[in-house]
């Protein structure tokens, strides 16, 4: 038997609500047939994020591999999508994956060599900048979510939001950054984006000094994917410098990249308000610094 932890039970319930607790209640069974359909023999303690559950297992031919089993969503189903284009260049390799239910066999890693571990937070930024550089290289597939329907569905959802904000300050800074978004939304790009690779999502293996790993993909402009670097490992005095650094591995145009990585704050500050949350305040400094930055 598998122990389902508990913190991913309590993240599955606050997400995903009846959906997430449907899959927590077949997560034993499911894992069972996995492990007996590729068989796999569990080799270690189960480890899990906020929406997965990941084993350490063996393969039969002692390939040291990990089981990642998650709710399918809009988020999930394009991984192994953007994880088959890559084929192990700079990201995790995929083993095999089940369509239906989203499971996929990865190689393994080390966790225990984390880039959230690396002390030179500016090396750190180099490192994903470096990763994203190559990422985003390549034009995304068909089917994958776009970037641009997503702009268009924050903007729309803007003026709600907006009616909802009490502090002036705040709300002018939300206003602002909806408006930067207007001005790029028309262009919303075709690279394959990552989404999410911030430095807990970047581990070492034995194969490359670093490696991707899950990755929430989409279709769009490479400017988006730099909002998790600036907020994770957060200080307020490394932002500009983060961001000035990263545009220019990417080689980025500034100004649009700024454009779009506000509208990552646009896009957090629509998912607090619907909890009934104010906008993370770090969150708020990261889009002040850079709404003030020349260029």
């Amino acid at each position: 038997m598998i122990d389902i932890p508990d913190e991913l039970a309590a993240s599955q319930e606050r997400f995903n609500g009846a959906a997430g607790r449907a899959f927590i209640a077949a997560l034993p069974d499911l894992t069972a047939d996995f492990l007996e359909r590729w068989e796999l023999t569990v080799d270690g303690q189960p480890m899990h994020g906020v929406a997965a559950l990941v084993l350490p297992v063996i393969r039969a031919d002692d390939t040291r591999a990990v089981l990642k089993l998650q709710l399918l969503d809009e988020e999930s189903e394009g991984e192994p999508v953007a994880l088959r284009i890559w084929n192990g260049d700079r990201a995790v390799r995929l083993l095999d994956h089940d369509e239906i239910t989203g499971t996929m066999l990865l190689e393994r890693l080390d966790p225990t060599r984390m880039l959230s571990h690396l002390p030179d937070t500016r090396e750190a930024v180099l490192v994903i900048a470096r990763l994203l550089s190559h990422l985003t290289a390549v034009p995304a597939p068909p089917g994958l979510r776009r970037l641009g329907d997503i702009a268009h569905a924050m903007l729309d959802r803007t003026p709600w939001a907006l009616e909802r904000i009490p502090d002036p300050d705040t709300r002018r800074l939300v206003t602002d950054c909806a408006a930067a978004v207007r001005e790029v939304v028309d262009e919303p790009g075709d690279r394959l984006l990552h989404w999410d690779l911030h430095y807990e999502n970047v581990l070492a293996s034995d194969r490359a000094p670093w490696l991707a790993i899950d990755p929430k993909p989409l279709a769009g402009d490479p400017g988006f994917e730099l909002w998790p670097a600036l907020a994770n490992r957060f200080d307020a005095d490394e932002i500009r410098r983060r961001f000035d650094a990263m545009t220019d591995v990417l080689g980025l145009d500034r100004a649009r990249a700024r454009a779009w990585t506000l509208g990552r704050l646009l896009q957090n500050a629509l998912w607090d308000i619907e909890d009934d949350r104010p906008p993370d305040p770090q969150q708020l400094e990261i889009a002040r610094r850079l709404r003030s930055a020349p260029g």
